[in-house]
């Protein structure tokens, strides 16, 4: 074994990687192997929206996400990837297609890479795999739905306190005084669909009331329970 592949499985965490669940640990060895390890520096591109699927990838270490561009060129983030996560799947398709959405490191991460013909090899011989990526592309489908209709019956409040409470989840880093997030005022409105005033108004608020501080660029959600006790008065839905 090379020692790259060793060290790719050293990284991996079976146990949190859905793809490779239902796989003998051979088996495992085998799939790595054929895949290579690459760092992306923070801010570096993935892959961009429109460009030919041929590779396919899971996040060994770091945070990645994925985004798309609205017409006037402005920036929606859609959702983290983390470690052990897989995206890409364009890349399994029969016939060759593009990237739908656009993926890109927000830390220094590492990756493992699979062209996609080794990875279309590797789902017919195990058919676990393509199985494992059937279930994410619904809990996806299902992430989006919840979104969808979030959009609809909630308030900007509503929306933002939701993606606090899930990134504090997802991505959050647990200190002595709180979750810290290392994210943006502009990336949070994008996320809850508001508008970057409403974003900096609520976060002040919510600052004043002790549910969270402000720290050199990061969020430090204290007290996030608290979040959806700060409803509005029926009627009071702002955007």
């Amino acid at each position: 074994m090379e020692p790259q592949t060793s060290t790719a499985l050293q990284m991996v965490d079976e146990a949190q990687s859905f793809f490779l669940q239902g796989l003998t640990k051979s088996e495992i060895e085998i799939v790595v192997a054929g895949a290579i390890q690459r760092k992306y520096s923070r801010g570096g591109a993935v892959y961009r929206e429109g460009e030919a699927a041929d590779q396919f990838f899971m996040l060994l270490s770091g945070r990645a996400r994925y985004f798309t561009l609205t017409e006037d060129g402005r920036r929606v983030i859609l959702r983290w990837i983390l470690p052990n996560q897989v995206f890409g799947v364009m890349a399994l398709r029969h016939e060759p297609g593009a990237y739908r959405v656009s993926a890109e490191s927000v830390r220094d991460s590492e990756l493992l890479v699979w062209h996609r013909a080794d990875i279309r090899r590797f789902v017919v011989r195990y058919p676990r795999l393509l199985e494992n990526v059937v279930t994410l592309a619904s809990e996806y489908f299902d992430w989006y739905l919840t979104a969808q209709l979030a959009l609809i019956s909630e308030s900007a409040r509503q929306r933002l306190a939701r993606v606090l409470f899930h990134l504090a989840n997802d991505i959050g880093q647990h200190l002595e005084d709180g979750i810290v997030l290392d994210i943006t005022n502009e990336e949070l409105a994008d996320a809850a669909h508001i508008t970057r005033f409403s974003t900096s108004r609520l976060l002040s608020e919510w600052q004043r009331r002790g549910i969270l501080k402000k720290r050199r660029g990061r969020l430090v959600l204290v007290a996030s329970e608290r979040l959806f006790a700060c409803s509005p008065q029926r009627g009071a839905v702002t955007r």
